[in-house]
């Protein structure tokens, strides 16, 4: 069992967490990362900041630009990665960006160094699974998960090819759109779920608008995890360095709905 499978495996759904690296600082971000495991985060998602990262909304967007203001390099997110590690050797730890950091040095110097840090996962959104020789192989070799995304467009016939080579969990996008600005109906996501889950034994995390414990505990009434990233990202750029304990209370918050919602439904 790895840190990631131990984590949908607990019974109840996951909260899956995600802040940008180096927002506001580089020195800033590890108090928020351990206020995230403090109100109950079960898995850490640390966006990598990009200039250009097309999946994002107004919200990572903004924190994107603020991380690389502050001068964030990839050698600080590795950094991050390594104390969370030790601070947290139980926790898992995903990479979450785009192609361009994690293949200026070659994917096999990426996956060292992510493995070197304690990462556990990589999401790497702009790198189809069509591609997957590009980063997929060196993270496999490393021991590390190349997490894929499937989203309402993902139809029957391309299904199998974003699984194959899939690994640790699979992130079901659940708009068709960037992230933050609106959440899908409920309905579709129960169908998808079930359809996803027809067809991978992966646990599946929903995430993409989801803000409150309501609409959290609805999606962990089917899935086996939630994603949760805009709205703490807001929260950090509202508190900015004293964020960690707004972060916590949030969190906090969508831990127990999750908790409440698989005793309720399981």
């Amino acid at each position: 069992m790895s840190r990631l499978s131990d984590a949908f495996t607990m019974g109840h759904p996951a909260l899956v967490t995600f802040v940008t690296a180096g927002d506001p600082t580089p020195d800033a971000t590890g108090a928020i990362l351990d206020a995230l495991v403090a109100g109950g985060a079960d898995v850490i998602e640390l966006g990598m900041p990009f200039t250009d990262p097309m999946a994002d909304g107004p919200a990572i967007q903004a924190a994107n630009i603020r991380s690389l203001a502050a001068g964030t390099r990839t050698a600080d997110i590795l950094s991050i990665a390594a104390a969370f590690r030790s601070r947290h050797p139980d926790v898992p730890l995903v990479l979450m960006g785009y192609a361009n950091p994690m293949l200026r040095r070659g994917a096999d110097w990426f996956a060292d160094a992510a493995a070197q840090a304690g990462v556990d996962g990589v999401i790497c959104v702009d790198i189809p699974p069509e591609e997957d020789d590009a980063l997929g192989p060196a993270l496999r070799a490393k021991g590390i998960d190349p997490i894929r995304l499937a989203t309402p467009t993902t139809d029957a016939a391309r299904l199998p090819q974003v699984l194959d080579g899939a690994s640790g969990f699979l992130y079901y996008v659940s708009v068709a759109g960037i992230t933050g600005l609106q959440q899908a109906a409920q309905g579709s996501i129960d169908q998808a779920v079930a359809r996803l889950k027809a067809a991978t034994d992966l646990p599946i995390a929903v995430g993409f608008g989801v803000r409150t414990p309501a609409q959290a505990a609805a999606i962990g009434a089917v899935a086996d995890g939630v994603v949760v990233g805009s709205a703490i990202v807001e929260i950090v750029a509202q508190h900015g360095a004293d964020a960690p304990e707004a972060v916590r209370t949030y969190v906090q918050s969508l831990s127990e709905a999750l908790a409440s919602a698989r005793k309720v439904n399981r």
